[in-house]
């Protein structure tokens, strides 16, 4: 340290004397040597304040105590960096690590879109961060059933994400369409009542789809109403149904009702994301999503007019995206 001491002074001393670039060339090179020995900010300074004392004898008191005061400054200053630059590398750690989260529960949930030939499906699911909290599972057997289950858990981040990796074993343990949505949803309780945490809980609406009668039959546990398109009449109807999120009693019972899909009809199931800045007085999103679909659909894809709400929806004066996005489109 007493090395870099008259080093620096003589650096001092050349440039208050010529003050030319050349002399502050080398005293800002000379801070890199000062970096690699470690040296702080503050004890800089106090090499500073002590070259300035050996090269004027008559500094004034006033001064000095100014570098004092400096120093201690720049010892807070110091640590308050370090702070700082510890909570940006946890914060790339942590970045990271979602990363590698979000990878995998795209894999793990990971599902194909079916394509019966009685029936167009699209599907489009949009999360607010990096994990979803919504998940859209099919299943689809011998040509016969086609099963739906359209999910949102009530919470964000990695516990949401497990907890939806809750809810895909409970499907998967299920393995066929053909089983009644009011089963389905009594089994996914069940299963999410014993095995997260008391403060989430999760809405989900199961579909299943006899494609030889063409009869849809619906059951919901606390999820935002479908919409169901009648054709012939030319109206939407509600698909309402008063079932309990899944997770809040063990035992709750869950009731299916069923509707017949005819060529031109269909069905949009959504997650609240879709429309929960619905209640601004500017307008009613489920009767945007409405005209949208009924627009559309007569020469578009299923797949198409979920990937054009979603844009329309975005032109909306103050459209902000709230929660994970998820629509479902059924088409006969």
């Amino acid at each position: 340290m007493e090395q870099i001491r008259k080093q620096y002074k003589k650096i001092l001393s050349d440039y208050i004397g010529n003050q030319s670039e050349n002399e502050l060339y080398i005293g800002q090179n000379f801070i890199k040597r000062m970096i690699q020995k470690n040296v702080t900010p503050e004890e800089v300074i106090s090499i500073h304040k002590q070259a300035l004392e050996e090269i004027y004898d008559d500094l004034p008191d006033s001064v000095l105590h100014g570098y004092d005061f400096l120093i201690e400054v720049m010892v807070h200053f110091g640590l308050k960096v370090q702070e700082h630059q510890a909570l940006l590398a946890k914060q790339e750690e942590l970045r990271i690590e979602m990363d590698i989260a979000a990878k995998i529960q795209n894999l793990l949930l990971e599902t194909e879109i079916p394509n019966p030939r009685s029936v167009d499906i699209g599907m489009l699911s949009i999360p607010l961060r990096k994990m979803n909290g919504d998940y859209v599972h099919f299943m689809h057997d011998d040509e016969r059933y086609l099963g739906v289950a359209v999910t949102d858990v009530v919470g964000k981040g990695v516990p949401a994400a497990l907890c939806m990796s809750m809810v895909k074993y409970g499907l998967d343990t299920l393995e066929y369409a053909k089983s009644n949505p009011s089963y389905v949803l009594e089994v996914l309780n069940r299963i999410i009542e014993k095995s997260i945490d008391d403060s989430m809980f999760v809405s989900l609406c199961y579909i299943r789809y006899n494609l030889k009668t063409d009869v849809l039959t619906w059951s919901s546990a606390g999820h935002e109403p479908s919409l169901y398109y009648n054709a012939e009449n030319q109206e939407f109807y509600d698909l309402e149904s008063k079932g309990l999120l899944l997770g809040i009693l063990p035992e709750a019972k869950y009731t299916q009702q069923d509707i017949e899909l005819k060529d031109g009809d269909f069905v949009i199931v959504m997650t609240d994301g879709v429309t929960d800045f619905r209640n601004k007085e500017e307008f009613d999103t489920r009767e945007i999503i409405k005209e949208l679909a009924l627009a559309n659909i007569p020469h578009c894809t299923a797949q198409e007019v979920c990937e054009l709400i979603h844009s329309e929806l975005q032109k909306l004066h103050d459209y902000k995206l709230e929660d994970d996005f998820t629509i479902l489109i059924i088409k006969k």
